[in-house]
């Protein structure tokens, strides 16, 4: 009787046991196929988590340039919750920036993680070893797509260093209710022969000359030379300021000068206040500057709002070139970063991408260097440069497209630039010196 009640108990032991076996797997495999709510909550809540940003150090001696950049890694954030980047943007002096950045490179010690290298001073960051970070990868990608001379012009041995902003394409800015008081119509100025006719009709019936030109800078040199084919210094690095066609070129514009058909620019630059003033007040028929100078007149020279059309340059002779590249700023990564991938990748969203690009257009008011968004409807929408210039702005930038004469930029450069602007253009068109005697003194100094 025992021994019937003690099998009993072990079976009934047996079947407890392999009941409470069976709810346990039952629990495991539910834990395992649907998760607990609790376990779901916590696995969305880290999914939705952005990453801790990095931070990135740009430096600029434009103001503008940094809105820019902040505005980009805003968006850069917003669509890269993974990627994301404390961006602390400074805006520095000209100079001081490009001796402070080139003093931190030499050193290894203090260089920001982007920067803004404007054109004649980066020479100075390709002598020896470029402390910069090579951009072939996302460059190379993208030459079919840009303008590759300005692009070029930050390159060494085969590697591109920097990424411009703009083409800097040169146009003609008139002001049409001059040209119309005087019987000029802007679009039969095709040579600079025209130029000068019209510039005569202009001072006879206005009193007020066609055109201004820098006393002491580059603008109303270069382009005009870079034209024809010529530079300041050739593709080998010589100084070339005295050739024939420099010579040439300037001597027609002192003749201008002379016979009233041009005004040298008061504040003896077309980047001054005193400058500004006078243009603003219709002293002037018009003037030859970069795509980035319409941010001059809206922003310093409001009168003028809706009175100025801008038009290719003229050609020197038939079927010439009528523009030329002038000017410009490269973003560039230095060797110092620990953020290189993170920042080819932003570099590329913000300079090299189609959006970036159209931002630069609404933004900065520049000609970006990626070409296919120039015919883009978005380049047509009204902005502060359409309401000014009116919406056919990029017609003209088509029109000479295929005509914007590339530069050289060498290691003279930075040296021949301040010879130029310091010595040539006040002596030519200030002192009225011989023009073939100026750039020859200036190409023995620079020997």
């Amino acid at each position: 009787m025992k021994k019937a009640s003690l099998f009993t108990m072990v079976i009934l032991l047996i079947v407890v046991m392999g009941l409470s076996g069976c709810g346990g797997g039952n629990k495991e495999k539910t834990s395992n196929n649907q998760p607990a709510k609790t376990n779901e909550s916590k696995g969305s809540k880290d999914t939705a988590t952005k990453t801790e940003p990095k931070k990135v150090i740009f430096w600029t001696f434009v103001d503008a340039h940094q809105k820019f950049y902040e505005s980009m890694a805003d968006s850069w954030n917003e669509s890269h919750p993974d990627e994301q980047i404390a961006l602390e943007a400074t805006t520095i002096p000209y100079d001081d920036m490009h001796t402070k950045l080139l003093l931190a490179l030499q050193s290894g010690v203090g260089a920001p993680d982007l920067v803004d290298i404007e054109q004649s001073k980066f020479p100075n960051f390709m002598k020896g070893k470029p402390q910069l970070v090579s951009l072939n990868d996302i460059l190379e990608p993208e030459l079919g797509n840009i303008v590759k001379s300005r692009v070029d012009i930050y390159s060494k041995d085969g590697t591109y260093y920097g990424i411009d902003y703009h083409v800097g394409a040169t146009v003609m800015y008139y002001n049409k209710e001059i040209l119309d008081q005087a019987g000029v119509n802007a679009d039969d100025i095709k040579l600079w022969s025209d130029m000068e006719t019209a510039g005569k009709q202009v001072l006879e019936k206005t009193g007020k000359p066609m055109i201004t030109f820098e006393g002491n800078g580059n603008w109303s040199w270069w382009p005009a030379i870079s034209q024809q084919g010529s530079d300041q210094v050739d593709a080998d690095g010589n100084v070339t300021v005295d050739n024939p066609i420099n010579v040439k070129t300037m001597e027609f514009f002192q003749k201008l000068v002379k016979e009233g058909v041009a005004a040298v620019a008061p504040g003896a630059g077309h980047d001054t206040e005193e400058y500004f003033g006078y243009m603003d007040s219709g002293s002037a028929a018009s003037v030859f500057m970069p795509f980035w100078f319409m941010n001059r007149f809206t922003d310093h020279i409001p009168d003028l709002k809706g009175k100025v059309i801008i038009r290719p340059m003229p050609a020197w002779e038939e079927g010439g070139n009528r523009s030329a590249g002038m000017g410009g700023t490269a973003t560039s990564i230095t060797n110092q970063t620990k953020e290189e991938a993170l920042l080819k990748k932003f570099l590329s969203y913000a300079k090299l991408s189609k959006e970036g690009n159209i931002q630069i257009w609404k933004q900065l008011g520049f000609d970006p260097i990626r070409t296919d968004v120039w015919t883009d409807p978005a380049m047509k929408e009204a902005n502060k440069f359409t309401d000014y210039f009116g919406n056919d702005i990029f017609d003209t930038l088509i029109s000479v497209k295929d005509e914007i004469a590339p530069v050289n930029i060498r290691e003279k450069s930075p040296e021949v630039f301040d010879a130029v602007r310091n010595k040539a253009m006040p002596e030519i068109f200030k002192d009225l010196k011989d023009p073939a005697q100026v750039l020859k003194d200036v190409q023995a100094s620079l020997k």
